[in-house]
């Protein structure tokens, strides 16, 4: 069941700290695949082709926390069809809606997903649990995995155990873990098919790419 959570990192997002991040990040599909071949020596097209060889380009898909869609427009360019966002942000989702069309945007948190149970084949996020606080991040999981009947996938900042990070001078605002064995570790219809790890190329920091497949 969803449940109404205001947490210390919602109130950010939808505050100015969010639009300054929203801003930094307005980005075409190229720009968001030059970004990342300059962080990970491989594009972020390049890495969705390997883990959606499973997925039809007509399965219903969505993204927790999409802000302004950047990722979204990137599967719309692979030729995903029916495609869907959640953002928290007013500000970020004017801007989504303005910058694409054939996409589904809703305004809603990841504690209380609008949608039926496992209504979605693939659910994703994208740099989204990081900034979920540990203590709440069962809640968030538990949504994204009521509304998957197919697949989970997830992009997230990666560390054997959970650790707090700075973010832009602030606290309380990032974590990571290994957030595809805190799934596993969770829900046992859970299966791991897919992970990559992608280390950053100018530091020590790495990135988890997974794919889960949720056996119904």
């Amino acid at each position: 069941m969803a449940q109404q959570i205001k947490t210390p990192q919602l109130q950010e997002w939808e505050g100015d700290f969010g639009r300054e991040y929203t801003d930094r990040n307005l980005l075409t599909p190229e720009q968001v695949d030059a970004l990342w071949l300059k962080n990970y020596g491989v594009t972020r097209t390049d890495v969705n082709l390997r883990f959606l060889l499973r997925i039809p380009k007509d399965a219903r898909i969505l993204e927790v926390g999409c802000n302004i869609a950047n990722q979204l427009l990137l599967l719309q360019q692979l030729g995903c069809s029916n495609l869907h966002g959640i953002e928290v942000q007013n500000y970020a989702l004017d801007i989504a809606r303005s910058r694409t069309g054939g996409i589904n945007l809703v305004q809603a948190s990841p504690f209380d997903i609008p949608y039926k149970d496992q209504y979605f084949d693939l659910v994703f996020t994208a740099g989204v649990l990081i900034h979920i606080a540990p203590a709440e991040l069962p809640a968030a999981m538990a949504e994204i995995h009521r509304i998957s009947r197919g697949f989970i996938m997830g992009t997230e900042y990666y560390a054997p155990g959970a650790t707090e990070v700075p973010y832009r001078d602030h606290s309380g605002l990032l974590w990571k873990m290994d957030y595809a064995q805190e799934y596993l570790a969770r829900f046992a219809d859970l299966r791991l098919v897919q992970e990559q790890r992608l280390p950053y190329l100018e530091n020590k920091n790495v990135d988890s790419a997974f794919l889960l497949h949720r056996v119904v």
